[in-house]
């Protein structure tokens, strides 16, 4: 059954990034813990089938698309979940994606500009939807999206690298920010994560090659984040802010 936060039962956890991968299975793990849980995305249909999924473990649930690099799509979000589900008490930025390798000589600006949207611009449009209730309430958590390839040099693309290293900056610069109002915000940064994406584009020995990597001998799987979501979003984390909680299977040792 894994961990038991009861302070998590009755919160409100908005997951924007919800509708498949991590952002879902982060999803489901706030809802066993008996938390009200939104999730944000594009995909109507996934999201739809997420919500149902959360309604089926006794969770309260809306799933609302909202593209998280759209500040006018966010906002309308951020009030109905309000007035739905109630105050926001735990902010999960998880949308992003797209850091597969692109050598920098054959990178193009559309492409640039389009990753760092995806990244670290939806990170900020999504956490200022929500940061006005978290600060008027003074008390909240939040939890970012980061990655290992904006902790080190990898084969992911310079722009997707470039991106979580601005998510974990803009991390630490807000929980500083917001220390005095009660809200704490930490980033998580995975390694390389088994999702229904990972398994679409990387054949198995890819995959072989890529857990050796890995000190620990395997690929991370989308559980292994969501656990590290309730332990940031949850009292056992209360005196943790400004942190990046590496979840990587040993590939960053610091």
């Amino acid at each position: 059954m894994g961990v038991r936060y009861p302070d998590l039962a009755g919160k409100v956890v908005v997951i924007a990034g919800g509708s498949r991968g991590i952002g879902a299975e982060t999803a489901r793990a706030f809802a066993r813990q008996g938390a009200a849980v939104a999730v944000l995305g594009r995909d109507e249909a996934a999201l739809a089938t997420v919500a149902e999924q959360l309604r089926d473990l006794g969770a309260k649930a809306l799933g609302l698309v909202a593209d998280c690099t759209d500040a006018a799509a966010l906002g309308p979000a951020a009030t109905r979940i309000e007035a739905e589900l109630g105050p926001v008490d735990v902010l999960a930025a998880f949308a992003g994606g797209d850091g597969y390798p692109v050598p920098t000589v054959r990178e193009t600006e559309e492409h640039w500009r389009s990753v760092l949207d995806a990244n670290l611009t939806a990170t900020f449009l999504t956490v200022q939807a929500f940061l006005p209730g978290l600060s008027e309430r003074r008390s909240g958590s939040v939890v970012t999206m980061a990655s290992t390839a904006g902790r080190l040099p990898s084969g992911s693309s310079a722009a997707y690298a470039a991106a979580k290293a601005g998510v974990l900056m803009y991390s630490r610069h807000l929980a500083l920010e917001l220390a005095g109002e009660g809200v704490r915000v930490n980033a998580i940064a995975p390694g390389a994560v088994r999702t229904e994406r990972t398994d679409a584009v990387m054949p198995a020995p890819v995959r072989a090659a890529v857990a050796a990597a890995h000190p620990l001998g395997r690929l991370g799987e989308p559980e292994d984040i969501a656990a590290a979501a309730l332990f940031l979003a949850s009292s056992a984390s209360s005196w943790i802010t400004g942190q990046t909680l590496d979840v990587s299977g040993g590939r960053v040792i610091v």
